[in-house]
């Protein structure tokens, strides 16, 4: 009945969201494909279409001409598309999405107007008449390397971009727009498995496997799959409300919660948890209200609602973990408004998420022996764990030194309790060898991290570097001038003498940390960074200045490295979104200096 409900509940999702894609009929042609162009170089021009989702162009269609006629055009370099078999044309190749074309400039110079001309439609069933747009242009007077044209790609074929950007939130912004509703969707689930074994998740096992065996040992697994359901669906549904009120209102999840208060208290609730598993207190509700509780669980309807808050509420918690597929589908929605599919992706995202949950909650009473001595070590595991995700989420705003004492004091404290220090008796069996084992290996990654703080070294994850005579300190990072406003950005590039690279940072923002750790200090990113004018503008405060920085570059919060050219124009196709790692960000910071 429960697995009928639920496939009931999807096919309604599916009709709504089909019969909602096609609701608001076709918009003006120059809404669903925005033009704009520029020039790269004496030489080289760039015309771009911000093509709407569910649109597309002709490419046999685009055509450009230049006013006056003393301006020589080329051939234009015009991504291929998707092919289609078409009523009117026969078989021709439509260009969806983000579409980038390079036009070399035979003869010419000075400011004239550029006209392109295309034709395209709308998949509801109606094309447009052939239209015109334009762009005025200035081209240099002295002569420059002409950038490469775009080149057939599966990015090109879809209608996006053919230079790659590497970033995960573009990558996923661009799965998005150039994929089907259920591909997407699917692609997005498969995004929540993956988070589903990050830290931030784990605090949910305790919580979901007490909701289950708190019902008694007569829960059958019909009732326990119907209650992880219900808890699920809570945090699924809380995903798919939020990311869509976030979009549309120009702000992002993972900013409002990666602050130092909200993480400050996740991390303090996490710890009062853990010391409870531990036993120095009990944390129950008052009786009056745990008799009410009790009634309201006897009635299913009563109880289901009260679990899928407690869902809902969890959706929260684990906002930090999901930074990259958030924000593509958040930037999605932002630029298209097309909440269906955003709404949905982050959906099928928290369902992914949920996915594992489902079997914990579904096992946990029937796989688990009988309450007993047992569950003492089985609480204190899951202590050490709530205390382990506390300290994660509040790294990115604590001193190195501390964290690095916090990880060492919860690898040190529980191998004793493991007997790493203690002899075992001669009859030992199997399993208390290895506990021993693993309370011994713990033991001494733990006393490493101290021996490396008391070194100096600030690296977790090589704590003992300095034992080798060079410095425990990582390479250090070129060094940035910082921008506060939209006008001092915009003096700055006005003064630069060369490319420019602009980082938005947060103390809040993990994968900022990441960058400046792992890939801004590498000696050969160190290296080739010199060679721009860096900005760095730290939106930590998110007060309105911040607000104002991102939403020039509609970027939803950190991290965000934006390229211009010498003459201030941003280099769009380079811009990244996310971690990046070292190799990668190399070939980035070079197609930007060419």
């Amino acid at each position: 009945m429960t697995l009928r409900l639920f496939v009931m509940l999807w096919l309604a999702l599916a009709s709504l969201t089909a019969n909602a894609l096609f609701k608001s009929g076709p918009v003006d042609p120059e809404q669903a494909y925005r033009f704009s162009a520029r020039a790269l170089d004496a030489q080289t021009i760039e015309a771009r279409w911000d093509i709407q989702p569910k649109y597309f162009l002709y490419r046999h269609k685009i055509s450009f001409a230049a006013e006056p006629a003393t301006i020589k055009l080329g051939e234009p370099a015009i991504p291929r598309g998707e092919e289609k078999d078409d009523e009117f044309f026969g078989r021709v190749e439509a260009l969806r999405g983000e579409l980038i074309v390079r036009i070399p400039v035979t003869a010419g110079t000075g400011t004239f107007v550029l006209k392109a001309h295309s034709q395209g439609c709308w998949d509801g069933g109606v094309c447009y008449p052939p239209i015109t747009q334009e762009a005025t242009i200035t081209l240099a007077t002295t002569t420059g390397a002409v950038p490469p044209a775009p080149t057939s790609s599966p990015a090109a074929a879809s209608g996006t971009s053919s230079a790659p950007t590497g970033d995960e939130t573009s990558r996923i912004t661009a799965l998005l727009q150039g994929s089907g509703f259920w591909i997407a969707v699917l692609s997005f689930f498969g995004f929540g498995l993956l988070l589903s074994f990050t830290p931030c998740v784990f605090p949910m096992i305790p919580i979901l496997s007490g909701i289950i065996v708190n019902h008694g040992h007569a829960v059958t697994t019909a009732r326990a799959f119907t209650l992880s359901l219900a808890y699920v669906l809570g945090m699924a549904a809380t995903y798919a409300a939020i990311g869509v009120a976030a979009g549309f209102s120009g702000t992002l999840l993972s900013a409002a919660l990666q602050n130092v208060w909200v993480l400050g208290t996740f991390a303090l609730v996490f710890v009062a948890l853990a010391f409870s598993m531990f036993g120095f207190y009990e944390l129950q509700l008052p009786g009056t209200l745990q008799s009410k509780l009790s009634d309201t669980a006897n009635k299913q309807g009563g109880s289901l609602a009260a679990i899928a808050l407690m869902g809902a509420l969890s959706a929260l918690i684990v906002g930090p973990c999901v930074a990259a597929p958030l924000a593509g589908a958040l930037l999605y929605i932002a630029q298209t408004r097309d909440a269906i599919l955003g709404g949905a992706a982050l959906f099928a995202m928290g369902m992914g998420m949920g996915a594992p949950l489902l079997l914990v909650g579904v096992f946990s009473r029937s796989l688990l022996p009988k309450t007993g001595p047992w569950m003492r070590a089985v609480n204190r595991f899951f202590g050490v764990l709530l205390l382990a995700t506390a300290l994660w989420l509040v790294s990115p705003v604590l001193p190195t030194w501390v964290t690095m004492l916090g990880w060492a004091a919860l690898l040190i404290v529980p191998a004793i309790y493991l007997h790493a220090v203690d002899p075992l008796p001669p009859q030992a069996g199997g399993w208390q060898r290895f506990w021993k084992g693993i309370g011994v290996a713990m033991l001494l990654a733990g006393a490493a991290l101290l021996v490396g703080l008391l070194g100096g070294s600030r690296d977790p994850l090589q704590p003992l570097t300095f034992l080798r005579g060079g410095s425990a300190a990582v390479s250090p990072a070129p060094t940035f001038e910082k921008v506060k406003t939209v006008t001092e950005l915009d003096a700055r590039l006005a003064a630069a003498q060369k490319p420019v690279l602009l980082d938005f940072y947060a103390d809040w923002c993990v994968s900022c940390k990441e960058m400046e750790k792992f890939t801004f200090a590498d000696p050969n990113v160190a290296a080739k960074m010199r060679e721009f004018t860096l900005l760095k503008a730290d939106v930590t405060a998110n007060n309105d200045a911040d607000k104002a920085l991102l939403k020039r570059f509609g970027l939803f919060g950190p991290p965000g490295i934006i390229f211009f050219d010498q003459r201030g124009q941003e280099i769009a196709p380079l811009r990244v979104v996310g971690y990046m790692p070292a190799d990668a960000f190399l070939a980035t910071l070079d197609k930007a200096l060419q």
